[in-house]
């Protein structure tokens, strides 16, 4: 007998459920009240869970509860696990196999749980592909119901927007990862993109489904168009294979067509400012080093008080506006809450209970569903009538000096008295979170559910009259009616009371402490119960069914609504930490100077206030001033010694920057920037051993990256280019940088250059677009002091032991320092240097223009 006809037949229904699945996809098969798993899928499932796993028949498995299962496989999701959910598609029949089917494969880029989702956090899911015409992608959130496709010919022009947008799983061609793993060294995009989809969850789909013919029917389909010329792209849009693909797969994984996709958005890199892999990394914009939301700017900034908000300002971080006009009005609405303090306090007071709606319409429209959020549509559509008069109220004490940004806003919120009165009518005050529990349609709705209710109130009432009679007739007073799911309505006796059972109770259970019995007349009640039980179910289901209906015929107002609050809430946040910081409105343009006076670092600035709880209230920050422009100081050379606040001033110019181009308000006296295009950074020393990259390799390549793509609208800050090899290669190295990022004859990249290397410093005599500046020091008694000041002019030494002597070093270590300094200093290569290997005497470096105007490192 083969090892098919040994299986039950449940177990060959779920082998054949298993064969239909996409690879390494976790099966949770319903049976009863739980899904089980099976195999190497309970291995897995039990190792992730910290579950028990049992054997039956050699057989591994082990199980979750159904009523439980979101939790459970939330974190089976967090491990970047797939999961399907096989349910029973009809009743349980005595002697009949229930027929089972595949309801939903979730995913971490297909999940809508609440409980599955960062709600602060847009949830992507991202399909791409690479040919000869550049980068195809798409991106949705199903959680929103946002959609975006992309393409360009420079992959590194569309990469640092999906970097930033972090998706949560990627939808690849098959065997296109190998591909570009095994691609030749010297394409450089190629291995970008595959360092891109490491780490993260990939799935692969057959090439025909990214085919854009294909892919422009698949996507049109979701939409429900005719064509797609009104969002403005052509059918032969070479992203379309992507968004295809990625409609597809979401539809493959809720096993039904995504329902609240209603518009499909290009995204352009030349629309916004770019920010590649290593600058969001090296800035910390939205992670710190360490992983964390705290202490990144976007935590800094942040001050939203809803998930719709949140969300919106991590977007706007990912792809900062190169729209003038888009960035003055957003300024211009901070400035209006800033004016009106009272008037903000109340706006943000309302905001606080508005409840996630994009989130909330997306459950709703693809088939997941409770009382408790269609309540959250309820309770927000209650706030939109005063915030709406919150907003009239701040246009009308701005009369005759405003621009009008924030009343755009209020423009855009829709309140929907029917639908609020009807929800308000239709949903009790206290709502559960299951539709199972009932009693969440409000008392007095509806008469026929009343009617029911009113049954099931009876027959309570019916059910102790009968406890009472019954104690009376058998003279047993502590007999008890009492429930089961189980076992249903029964009469509970004690042991010591049996004899007195009467003899027409019918015994149904043996327990410990007693009998369990049963009458006629209790079976023929709990029919007429159960069935009143089961049609007040029904009807409150049906009027549930109703109410969503009626929700989803607003959904477009409700998502405008939505998306005027969220952006009514970021602006709202910004003013408040404008008012608690004392930031400014930064003026833009499109000239080439980036302006800042009295600077500070936004995240450090907090952090600082924070450790120093003493001092709450005063700002310990020092401010700096930046001049910088692409045609007079393009480039500022800052040196000085470690520890004194270089890397910290050159990251602020750069997030105030980031900050002013967002539509914030930043952390300055007075800031003035020319629109920056991209910005760069180099900074700290990483190493990447997995693929065989060393510091100095990776310092490298983020500095090739740089030199190869900067424009001269660019912004670009340097530390310590050259620092990871020696001494003479490194400066030669920093030197070219130097010479390159100057190199046209008029303008370039406005720069900051922090370095070690004094060197470089006499370059300002020949670069007429370099000034050297310096983080100055004081020295007492040979300690030196550090006052966090830029000021113009180089450093005349490093401090190097100094520094060395506050962290700690052994005494004798920097006297010996300072021995060797002072010969290496002299040039006196006969001086006896018995702790160290004799060093190179050092050079003697000077600066001669060649014909082609650049300078020869000596």
């Amino acid at each position: 007998m083969s090892a098919a006809e040994k299986l039950t037949p449940m177990m060959q229904q779920y082998f054949e459920v298993k064969r239909g699945l996409p690879a390494n996809t976790l099966l949770l098969f319903r049976l009863g009240d739980f899904y089980e798993m099976f195999f190497e899928d309970a291995e897995i499932g039990s190792r992730l869970l910290g579950i028990t796993l049992t054997r039956r028949q050699d057989t591994p498995m082990c199980g979750i509860p159904h009523h439980a299962a979101e939790n459970y496989v939330g974190k089976l999701l967090a491990a970047g696990k797939k999961v399907a959910l096989c349910d029973q598609a009809e009743p349980a029949k005595a002697g009949k196999l229930v027929r089972r089917q595949v309801t939903r494969i979730l995913s971490p880029g297909t999940t809508l749980a609440a409980s599955q989702l960062d709600a602060a956090k847009n949830h992507y899911l991202c399909a791409l592909t690479l040919d000869a015409a550049g980068l195809h992608a798409a991106w949705l959130d199903l959680s929103t119901g946002e959609f975006r496709l992309a393409t360009d010919p420079r992959p590194e022009n569309l990469l640092p927007v999906l970097t930033a947008l972090d998706p949560a799983e990627l939808v690849l061609i098959e065997g296109q990862l190998e591909k570009w793993q095994a691609a030749p060294h010297e394409q450089h995009a190629v291995h970008a993109l595959h360092h891109f989809c490491e780490g993260r969850l990939c799935s692969v789909l057959p090439g025909y489904h990214f085919e854009v013919a294909d892919g422009a029917r698949t996507v049109m389909a979701a939409l429900g168009v005719l064509n797609l010329q009104g969002f403005g792209l052509a059918h032969t849009h070479p992203a379309l294979g992507a968004a295809g693909a990625a409609v597809h797969y979401a539809t493959e994984n809720l096993c039904a067509k995504p329902e609240n996709l209603r518009s499909l958005q290009e995204y352009r890199s030349t629309r916004t400012l770019l920010l590649d892999p290593a600058t969001l990394r090296n800035l910390e914009i939205f992670a710190s080093t360490r992983g964390t939301r705290e202490a990144s700017l976007l935590g800094a900034i942040d001050r939203t008080t809803t998930a719709a908000g949140s969300r919106l300002l991590e977007r706007w971080l990912a792809a900062p506006a190169l729209d003038l006009l888009e960035i003055q009005r957003r300024q211009t609405a901070v400035g209006e809450f800033v004016a009106q303090p009272g008037d903000l306090a109340q706006v943000r007071e309302l905001l606080g209970k508005v409840r996630d709606i994009p989130r909330i319409l997306s459950r709703l429209q693809n088939r997941l569903r409770n009382p408790r959020e269609l309540g959250g549509v309820r309770d927000t559509l209650a706030q939109i009538p005063p915030i709406a008069a919150a907003l009239d109220l701040l246009d009308a004490h701005l009369v005759g000096h405003h621009g009008g940004a924030v009343s755009y806003i209020r423009s855009r919120l829709t309140d929907l008295p029917a639908l609020r009165d009807l929800l308000g009518r239709g949903l009790d005050d206290n709502l559960p979170n299951d539709l199972q529990e009932g009693n969440y349609i409000r008392p007095g709705y509806d008469a026929e559910l009343d009617r029911l209710r009113g049954l099931t109130t009876d027959n309570k009432s019916w059910l102790a009259e009968l406890e009472r009679k019954e104690q009376e007739r058998s003279g047993i007073r502590s007999l008890k009616v009492r429930y089961t799911s189980v076992f249903g309505y029964y009469i509970e006796i004690t042991k010591a009371n049996l004899a007195s059972v009467p003899a027409d109770y019918v015994r149904k259970q043996t327990t410990a402490s007693g009998e369990r019995f049963v009458t006629e007349e209790l079976k023929l009640k709990e029919k007429e119960i159960f069935s009143a039980e089961e049609k007040s179910l029904a009807r409150e289901l049906e009027l549930f069914t109703a109410l969503v209906a009626a929700v989803l015929d607003e959904s477009v107002a409700l998502s405008t609504t939505a998306d005027a609050l969220a952006e009514l809430d970021v602006l709202a946040g910004w003013a408040v930490l404008a008012r608690e910081w004392d930031y400014c409105r930064p003026t833009l343009d499109e000239g080439d100077t980036l302006t800042i006076t009295d600077g500070r670092h936004p995240v450090v600035e907090q952090m600082m206030k924070t450790e120093r709880l003493g001092l709450a209230g005063s700002h310990t920050f020092v401010p700096n001033d930046t001049g910088l422009a692409s045609t007079e100081s393009q480039i500022q050379l800052l040196t000085g010694p470690n520890m004194a606040g270089k890397s910290t001033y050159i990251r602020q110019v750069a997030l105030i920057t980031l900050m002013a181009q967002v539509g914030c308000w930043v952390p300055a006296k007075a800031c003035r920037v020319g629109l920056v295009d991209r910005i760069f950074s180099r900074v700290g020393a990483s190493d990447d051993l997995a693929r065989g990259n060393s510091t100095f390799m990776v310092e490298m390549n983020e500095t090739a990256n740089i030199l190869n793509n900067t424009t001269d609208r660019s912004l670009i800050i340097l530390d310590e280019i050259g620092r990871g090899t020696s001494t003479y290669d490194g400066l030669s190295i920093a030197w070219a940088v130097v010479e390159h990022l100057h190199r046209d004859a008029d303008r370039g990249p406005r720069t900051l250059f922090a370095t070690h290397y004094q060197e470089l410093t006499q370059l300002e005599k020949h670069l007429p677009r370099l000034k050297n500046w310096s983080v100055a020091v004081k020295e007492w008694n040979d300690d030196i002091v550090f006052v966090r000041r830029v000021v113009p002019g180089a450093a005349d030494r490093s401090y190097g032991i100094q520094v060395a002597r506050l962290a700690g070093l052994p005494l004798a270590v920097i006297d010996r320092a300072k021995t060797i300094l002072a010969q290496l200093e002299s040039d006196d290569v006969t001086v006896t240097l018995p702790a160290v290997p004799l060093a190179k005497p050092k050079k003697k470096i000077t600066v001669t223009p060649t014909d082609d105007a650049q300078m020869d490192l000596l």
